[in-house]
């Protein structure tokens, strides 16, 4: 329970550090900022959703599936990339989630079910 503790709170303080940033972007060039900026939003909250599993990985570990499905929503970055239509930034990120998913799935498997009594 300790290893998917640190994980969640390495993931969630590397994501805010990632994620708050590009509330900063100049997005005046973007034919649509508000997908771009939708993105961040709804990126970091998971990060504070991964800060709160971190606290409590057994009580929370019915969510755990789900930060799982977040991270692999970054698969895409890795394809448009492979494909030339991608970042390279982009790119490295979306392997960093995909980094994250394995990590996540891991803490999933290794934190016990909660006793309901």
């Amino acid at each position: 329970m300790l290893a998917a503790k640190w994980i969640f709170r390495i993931a969630g303080i590397y994501g805010l550090l990632v994620i708050t940033p590009l509330f900063f972007a100049d997005t005046s060039q973007m034919a649509q900022p508000v997908y771009y900026l939708g993105f961040a939003g709804i990126a970091f909250v998971f990060q504070i959703l991964f800060l709160v599993i971190s606290t409590d990985p057994v009580r929370y570990r019915p969510i755990m599936p789900v930060c799982v499905l977040e991270k692999l929503s970054t698969l895409p970055f890795i394809y448009l990339y492979l494909v030339g239509r991608g970042d390279e930034q982009f790119f490295f990120g979306g392997i960093a989630d995909q980094v994250l998913a394995i990590a996540f799935i891991v803490a999933f498997l290794m934190t016990p079910k909660r006793d309901v009594a």
